[in-house]
């Protein structure tokens, strides 16, 4: 039995206000194609992939206990005892011009069974097609308004399109889209397309992934609906200062991990493709510090690539 839940009131979506180019996604003096050309692409280019495929060990898990392997950028594999969950699943070694640099931390052919799969918004980084038509019979899609369309002949059993604060519920587990700062058109002009973060929740757990997304004071919000357990939180390309228009950095996702109220703060969107002019390996290195200062070094959780963690 399967259904929809509305049960937080919606306010109405604020308008999107699409980059009408990329010098308009960046609008500031570090960028020319040139900087472009040379910071993302041609720097990744020189720079090494590393990283391995690991035979993953998946743990046997009793009732209430979750396990999260993290794939790399933004991909999850969250495991309960009855159910396998994907989260913005992507296993390319290039997405375009744009070099993997480090290996995605499991084969894709070593994925268990995937019963649902999440998709936070149609920016090729997290809607990767080439993954999705190669998963193993995922069952059910979920993913905001407007990108129904884009998930067609993907071998989905289920397709099923959510708005800000509407849940999604099926058997024992319920997922809610949640709101972001960020946007969702797959091209410059398709307006129509959403985004957002997911909560799941299930045996008792609360799982929150925020999708991409700058800071705002809408995850006060989430926190005071949800409260959850796990915060995965963006922490890259966040330079230049205009990418935080869309993106934030460490600083800011210690600010959500705490309007969120989570116990545990998983890093990602990091580490992986090079999408901004910091330094790879300076996210993790800043958030570590910060985290020192803020006394929450404790609750911090650097997933290693394909290494399953139990929760």
């Amino acid at each position: 039995m399967s259904k929809h839940t509305s049960r937080i009131p919606r306010p109405p979506r604020a308008k999107q206000r699409l980059p009408r180019s990329f010098k308009d996604l960046t609008p500031s003096k570090a960028f020319n194609p040139r900087t472009f050309f040379r910071e993302m692409v041609w720097k990744a280019l020189l720079t090494p992939r590393t990283g391995v495929h690991k035979q993953p060990e998946f743990p046997k898990l009793t009732h209430g206990q979750v396990a999260l392997t993290w794939i790399g950028h933004a991909s999850f594999l969250i495991q309960f005892t009855d159910l396998n969950v994907l989260i913005d699943p992507n296993f390319a070694n290039w997405l375009f011009l744009l070099k993997r640099i480090k290996r995605s931390g499991l084969r894709i052919e070593d994925l268990p069974p995937v019963d649902l799969v999440l998709l936070t918004h149609a920016h090729f980084d997290h809607f990767h097609k080439p993954t999705l038509r190669k998963l193993p019979h995922p069952k059910i899609g979920v993913m905001p308004w407007g990108m129904g369309d884009l998930a067609r002949d993907l071998g989905f059993e289920r397709i099923i399109e959510l708005d800000w604060w509407e849940s999604f519920q099926h058997g024992d587990y319920k997922v809610t889209l949640t709101p972001c700062k960020h946007w969702g058109a797959r091209m410059l002009r398709d307006a129509h397309r959403g985004y957002g973060g997911f909560v799941l929740e299930h045996q008792g757990r609360k799982i929150y992934h925020a999708g991409d997304s700058a800071y705002f004071d809408g995850f006060k919000q989430i926190g005071k609906h949800f409260a959850p357990e796990i915060a995965l939180l963006p922490i890259g390309a966040y330079r230049p200062e205009s990418f935080r228009n869309v993106h934030m950095g460490p600083d800011e996702a210690i600010k959500v991990f705490h309007d969120v109220s989570a116990k545990w703060f998983v890093p990602m969107h990091y580490g992986t493709f090079r999408l901004s002019f910091e330094d790879m390996d300076e996210p993790p290195r800043w958030l570590r510090e910060l985290a020192a200062t803020h006394g929450i070094s404790q609750c911090i959780r650097m997933l290693e690539e394909g290494i399953p963690e139990i929760f």
